[in-house]
């Protein structure tokens, strides 16, 4: 492993590199604290303007805007009530809480040490299992290969939630427009409907970018800003009696994050919840959550960044997404020419080290930044969004016509924008599409290859033993998270119960001393983190951006809506 990481540090560590990984780190605070934008939506929005770069230094910027995001939305988490992305659903709860007392800078700091330790033990475990993983799968052949993809497309279970007839439908719709051009296997065209400009079939990038950028934008025009609570810079010292007050919870919210993080499709949302929850029934000082307890934001925001790392080992090692936000990176690899999956340790380790090694500087470089900027990040939070999303769409469009070099992509990506405004209107999810989209050409390969191997006969996939293993280790992964939902379930009903408690006690405080913190729309928060506490879906992002409302018009986030 050293010598790996010494490889990997010498391709991190050059100016470029180092360069564009703080640029990612800043941009994805930046795109994290927005609420309706995210992890997923950041990288699908810069993926095109990375296409002059080096594939590894590309690489670098999108990671670090990844991770860089996790800590974006927990600033808007605690300032505002209203979690950037589903990720932060959790930190809400004590964070905001905690954030009303005057402890906001508290708060952020001690989020921000937890996920850096968090980050930084889950990338040494994923530097030392990530090897023998891929050297175990190098061997595979196109049976095997076929098993590993037929196990990510059935990660669609884990991305659709309880919504499972919804997801089928967007990841079998993902899998239509794969098929779209020419035939992977026989030198033929199919739906192309007599039309020279789909021979090549629809590209994935620029879906991505019509359904979570341009979707995204329609969606949260005219919800209006929010006005967050003030943070000073001396306010984010904290003593180290808190550190040591947090530490076990730091340490049980790493383990919780990277165990379900390894699995294909759990994404970091369903480790956050799980830990809050676990950490709230065994904690001494549960009997303080809901209502502040600085525990619950370090739970919580060590387990996101730690499942956020372990997103990666099955993305890099069997190509198979581990979330929603990795679903769209692994897009980048193809993108770029890049085949993840067990010869790309063997093949590229510049790149995959010099990736996983830049994870460390980057998480240095939050650390560094968000202690001493929180003040700045959280006036990010007072621009006005009418100027934001212009400039968001110029892009989008730019980036999709870069991508495919061709007028046809325009049309492409405001049919998917449109489309995305009612997919999420509606309340699919998003995350199964793309899937679709990204694996299924891979899929139909394989099917291909294997069938050629096997003279037509299928049914070689059950008498392979390394392919059965992993048709069994499939189905337990797509058991494992249920179970694990249906145990927590009084956790998680804690959680829904400490949101509406803080939500009647802040409306009440507010309404004592007649602060100017209550919201027109103070229903809206609190229904995006019941609705997120239940589901606990990392990739159903859009609950978190389509708030309903309720008749009883209470709520956690009291922010002015202006």
């Amino acid at each position: 492993m050293l010598e790996n990481l010494a490889i990997g540090f010498a391709t991190s560590f050059t100016p470029d590199n180092l360069l564009w990984c703080f640029i990612g780190v800043l941009l994805g605070t930046v795109i994290g604290m927005l609420p309706g934008l995210g992890a997923t939506t950041g990288v699908a929005i810069m993926i095109p303007l990375t296409l002059t770069m080096e594939p590894v230094t590309a690489l670098i910027m999108l990671a670090g805007i990844y991770y860089g995001c996790q800590y974006g939305g927990t600033i808007a988490a605690v300032l505002i009530a209203t979690p950037g992305d589903a990720n932060a659903v959790a930190t809400v709860v004590d964070g905001y809480a905690l954030a009303r007392k005057g402890q906001a800078g508290k708060a952020l700091a001690i989020a921000a040490i937890g996920s850096f330790i968090a980050a930084i033990v889950s990338l040494l475990i994923l530097c030392l299992i990530a090897t023998p993983i891929a050297a175990l799968t190098v061997t595979f052949g196109p049976v095997e290969m076929l098993a590993i993809m037929i196990m990510g497309l059935l990660t669609i279970i884990s991305f659709a939630g309880q919504n499972l007839a919804r997801g089928l439908i967007m990841a079998g719709l993902g899998i239509f427009l794969s098929t779209v051009g020419m035939s992977a296997g026989f030198a033929s065209s199919r739906f192309t409907f007599g039309s020279i400009d789909l021979l090549a079939g629809i590209d994935f990038v620029v879906v991505m970018i019509g359904v979570f950028a341009i979707g995204e934008v329609v969606s949260q025009i005219g919800q209006g800003n929010v006005k967050p609570i003030r943070v000073r810079m001396k306010d984010t010292v904290i003593r180290g009696k808190d550190v040591k007050q947090s530490l076990p919870a730091i340490g049980r919210g790493t383990i919780f994050g990277f165990l379900l993080g390894c699995l294909p499709g759990a994404g970091s949302t369903l480790g956050s919840l799980v830990s809050y929850s676990a950490e709230s029934q065994i904690s001494k000082n549960r009997k303080n959550f809901g209502k502040g307890a600085i525990e619950g934001v370090a739970a919580a925001e060590s387990a996101n960044n730690a499942a956020a790392n372990a997103n990666f080992i099955p993305t890099l090692t069997l190509g198979v997404p581990g979330g929603s936000t990795t679903a769209v990176l692994l897009g980048a690899f193809v993108m770029y020419g890049i085949q993840p999956g067990p010869l790309l340790f063997e093949n590229q380790p510049s790149l995959v080290w010099g990736l996983l090694t830049s994870f460390f500087i980057g998480n240095v470089i939050l650390l560094c930044l968000n202690l001493p900027l929180a003040p700045v990040f959280a006036q990010v939070l007072r621009l006005n969004y009418s100027y934001l999303y212009p400039i968001i769409l110029f892009f989008s469009v730019i980036g999709a016509y870069a991508v495919a070099n061709d007028v046809f992509a325009l049309t492409v990506v405001f049919i998917a924008g449109v489309a995305g405004f009612f997919v999420k209107k509606f309340n699919y999810p998003t995350a199964p599409l793309i899937l679709g989209l990204v694996l299924g050409p891979m899929f139909e390969r394989y099917l291909v290859q294997t069938s050629a191997f096997a003279f037509g006969d299928l049914t070689v996939i059950i008498r392979s033993p390394i392919a059965v293993v992993i048709l069994l280790a499939t189905a337990a992964l797509m058991l494992v998270p249920r179970l694990v939902r249906r145990f927590t379930a009084r956790g998680k009903e804690h959680v829904e119960e400490n949101i509406m408690a803080t939500s009647e006690e802040l409306r009440t405080s507010s309404d004592e001393d007649g602060s100017s913190a209550v919201v027109e729309n103070a229903d809206e928060p609190q229904l995006v983190l019941a609705e997120q506490a239940r589901e606990s879906d990392a990739s159903d992002k859009t609950t978190v951006n389509n708030p309903r409302s309720e008749p009883d018009g209470q709520g956690v986030g009291e922010s002015r809506r202006e």
